[in-house]
């Protein structure tokens, strides 16, 4: 008779989250490097390269890969043989885990979660409850997959009730380009098809549990229909050209991840959900002999790469801009920023706009200033700030204008692309959207010499601060004449992966003939 213990479970779930909060797994970054060495576009090669110095600057850190430490899902598959030795119900110890995992005082996680979801929104502070999935399965073990997924691209997840004819690597396809780059490209695909609606989310998130495998895919072909479906919907999203950041490139996704069950013969339900740059999980097994160890990568197995932004970065003093010099900046540039920059992102927009609305005194000035789009980690031991990278710029499109318009605000930070409106008020206003890298936040910090709070303290990370930056890169998004590089370039790579696959194809032919 296996007897798991209260203590060793609620370890095993507070090491695994404080693992996979700082350590990539071998397979992603494996798949990471192949796309990095492969990339043509200066701009897509860019930012995998920060990506890929930030997994490996906090792998040696044991620091947060990025700002939004994630909504905790965990998959339990609990053996009917198995007894327990606990006090605590098995909601309880996960969630117990995932306290102990976020308020660790050597490495601080970020807490996202929020109650009353449509009341008052109050940050439960430590990051609890995690969402929980149990399955009783024969057997004398306790199996856990667990994951810390990200807002940013969990809330690009995609669901549909097809008719049983229609194409759905056609859904798919005109699927992802409305997804923007807020889920931080490249990433995974997780697919669900088939059960009912509930079922089909479940089942494309627990594919993203699942190591990136699809190059040993390639290697050997397809065996069956869903193998072949996942090879073919890889080919399809990446010579779509969205490239990483939704920049333009050559990869999009790493990787493809397809569940399906048995569905009614009236219904397909179709679910995707994409895993970002950022993506964390870890599996482990219980069989009553203690708690579970994580076994940390070697270091040898990252790419012995390091983040230069080149001879073309512009340096920019913040204190000393001009709007005259702004205007001068072009989309695609590459800016390295010194100087004083503040923080506000989806609370504090709205705690600023309620403000105007009232005609009230804001308690920051804005004028002349670039605010950046973070929630930052609580810095430990001598940081000035934790792991502090940009948030998705889309969702305070909606408090732009009126920012832009009421304050004088010069620019703003922020990742992923902006909406038409939002880009036709910032060349109304002469303004520029500038674009940090999602998943290089523990990068982006070593950037921020200083960090105050000015204004909703009550927010906590989602609080105004001031923060003082040197060299900070960062990318032109969109300039002051409304340019945008999320908009031409995946137009010019798509085109390019077009011209490339016809040139091959024309070869082969010659081959053939």
């Amino acid at each position: 008779m296996t007897i798991i213990k209260q203590d060793d479970f609620i370890k095993s779930i507070a090491d695994a989250l404080q693992y996979i909060s700082y350590y990539h797994s071998k397979d992603f970054v494996a798949a990471m490097t192949l796309a990095w060495e492969k990339e043509k576009s200066p701009a897509a090669k860019d930012a995998i390269t920060q990506i890929l110095v930030n997994s490996r600057m906090s792998a040696e850190g044991h620091r947060p890969l990025c700002q939004d430490t994630g909504i905790v899902v965990v998959f339990l598959k609990i053996g009917m043989s198995i007894q327990w030795e606990a006090t605590l119900s098995v909601n309880e110890m996960v969630n117990e885990g995932v306290r102990q995992a976020y308020q660790l005082s050597t490495n601080v996680l970020r807490a996202s979660i929020l109650a009353n979801p449509v009341g008052d929104r109050n940050n439960t502070g430590d990051n609890t409850p995690a969402v929980i999935h149990v399955e009783m399965v024969k057997g004398n073990t306790l199996e856990v997959d667990i994951a810390a997924k990200g807002g940013g691209s969990e809330n690009k997840a995609k669901m549909v009730m097809l008719n049983p004819s229609d194409d759905l690597v056609e859904w798919i396809i005109k699927t992802v380009p409305t997804m923007g780059a807020g889920w931080c490209p490249p990433g995974v695909l997780g697919i669900g098809i088939g059960g009912t609606a509930e079922k089909a989310a479940l089942l494309a998130k627990q594919s993203l549990m699942a190591p990136i495998n699809i190059h040993e895919l390639q290697a050997h072909g397809a065996s069956n229909h869903l193998e072949a479906l996942r090879l073919e919907i890889l080919d399809k999203v990446n010579q779509l050209g969205i490239g990483a950041q939704g920049v333009g490139g050559l990869t999009t996704v790493l990787d493809v991840k397809i569940l399906d069950y048995p569905t009614h013969a009236a219904s397909l339900p179709v679910c995707m959900i994409p895993n970002c740059a950022a993506t964390r999980h870890t599996h482990f097994v219980l069989d009553g002999t203690g708690a579970a160890v994580q076994t940390p990568p070697d270091l040898s197995d990252w790419p012995d790469i390091s983040y230069q932004a080149g001879e073309k970065a512009l340096k920019i003093n913040l204190e000393q801009l001009t709007q005259k010099a702004m205007e001068q900046w072009q989309a695609g540039d590459i800016l390295l920023l010194s100087g004083k920059i503040l923080t506000g992102r989806d609370a504090a927009h709205k705690a600023l706009v309620d403000k105007l609305n009232k005609g009230q005194k804001l308690p920051i000035q804005l004028k002349g200033r670039f605010i950046y789009y973070v929630g930052p980690v609580d810095p430990v031991g001598d940081e000035v700030v934790g792991p502090a990278g940009p948030t998705t710029a889309t969702r305070m499109d909606k408090f732009t204008d009126q920012i832009l318009s009421e304050t004088g605000l010069m620019g703003m930070i922020g990742k992923a692309e902006r909406g038409t409106e939002t880009i036709s008020s910032i060349k109304k206003h002469k303004s520029t959207y500038l674009m940090a890298v999602g998943g290089a936040a523990y990068l982006v910090s070593k950037a921020i010499i200083g960090a105050k709070i000015k204004a909703f303290p009550e927010l906590g990370m989602e609080a105004i601060y001031e923060f003082e930056v040197k060299d900070m890169p960062v990318t032109v998004a969109v300039d002051s004449q409304g340019v945008s590089v999320h908009e031409k370039g995946p137009e010019k790579w798509k085109k390019i992966i077009q011209v490339d696959a016809l040139k091959k194809n024309n070869q082969l032919l010659q081959c053939i003939n």
